[in-house]
């Protein structure tokens, strides 16, 4: 039942969340001559589209919530492929953003990707209570990652995001993702508490909850403002499949940290969860590094091309036809000249 809870609610955040960035994209493109947001500025405060986005992206983190409270990180975090899926497809339409047969062979590979990560998905050790949920947080190895997080991510707002941040797409993404893996831990613990608050316990005594709504307050606030200035600058079909690669990434590094997700694994799931993984980052390559490559039918093999049905013309039409065995080696201006020359 947890399983299958966590999958449907996983699959409603994809849905969501993968139209909220469609929703957001228009109403940032409606700022005709007022501050954008790639500028600094917050004029998109005024758009009713950006708040529907907001709010579509509000229920789709909320979904995913209560995905991660029934079902480990690793299972959640790869379905989130299939928001890549519909903001690219809602793109097309509703933005007019090229999508190619490169884009949909990789959307489906990033499903496909992300089937094969569900099934070997590895299990995280069982966190019951507030208090396991503080010795995870107090380990040294999760620590050490916290700190290489946020340093990393200081470095990249007020260092490379001034100098890089209107034409490389990664500073402004990197941001996000890194600071997205802390977020996902302390939904991990919120999940936690409330099951602890429904089942009667007095959590609202713990200071560990408040730490953590605190904490993931800071951490979605920061991921919004630095999206929406991603998406300001670039296309949603470039966004949406770079952030979901390295929010993946950083998630599953997060995870099996703290949860010690990758300890108890046997071979063929190790194995089975890197190819999934690798599949998905395949389809999302090919759905960033040619969405700019027009494909027409020209492009197509000549039996592949409509109105050639039959690439090999009948014996009869060989006058009409010619093989280039029987052509000229000259052309008939330099045929001409050459005899000439044979005549003087």
């Amino acid at each position: 039942s947890g399983f299958g809870a966590g999958l449907g609610l996983a699959l409603a955040s994809s849905a969501f969340i993968g139209g909220s960035f469609v929703l957001k994209k228009k109403g940032l493109l409606r700022l005709c001559g007022r501050a954008r947001a790639g500028q600094g500025g917050h004029a998109y405060l005024r758009e009713w589209l950006w708040w529907a986005g907001l709010l579509c992206m509000g229920v789709g983190e909320a979904a995913n919530f209560a995905a991660y409270a029934f079902a480990p990180a690793t299972l959640v975090t790869p379905l989130g492929a299939l928001s890549v899926l519909v903001s690219a497809v809602l793109s097309s339409i509703f933005l007019n953003e090229q999508l190619n047969v490169h884009g949909k062979i990789g959307c489906i590979l990033s499903i496909l990707g992300s089937t094969v990560m569900v099934i070997h998905a590895p299990q995280e050790e069982e966190v019951s209570s507030l208090e396991s949920m503080a010795e995870k947080l107090k380990d040294p190895g999760f620590i050490v990652f916290a700190v290489c997080v946020l340093v990393s991510s200081l470095l990249l707002i007020f260092v490379a995001g001034p100098r890089y941040g209107q034409s490389n797409v990664l500073v402004y993404v990197l941001v996000c993702s890194a600071i997205g893996s802390l977020s996902v831990s302390c939904v991990k613990g919120l999940g936690i508490a409330l099951k602890e608050l429904f089942s009667g316990k007095p959590v609202l005594k713990e200071p560990l909850g408040w730490v953590l709504l605190v904490c993931l307050v800071i951490c979605i606030s920061i991921q919004i403002n630095y999206l929406n200035k991603a998406l300001d600058i670039f296309n949603t079909s470039v966004v949406t499949p770079i952030y979901y690669v390295l929010f993946t990434t950083a998630v599953m590094t997060c995870s099996a940290i703290l949860f010690k997700e990758w300890q108890h694994m046997v071979l063929d799931n190790i194995v089975g969860s890197i190819s999934g993984f690798l599949t998905i980052v395949s389809g999302i390559f090919l759905l960033h590094a040619f969405r700019d490559m027009p494909f027409t039918p020209s492009l197509l093999p000549l039996f592949l091309q409509p109105g050639r049905t039959d690439p090999h013309p009948p014996w009869g039409s060989a006058d009409r036809h010619q093989s280039c065995q029987h052509q000229p080696l000259l052309p008939s201006e330099d045929k001409g000249s050459q005899s000439a020359e044979e005549e003087e």
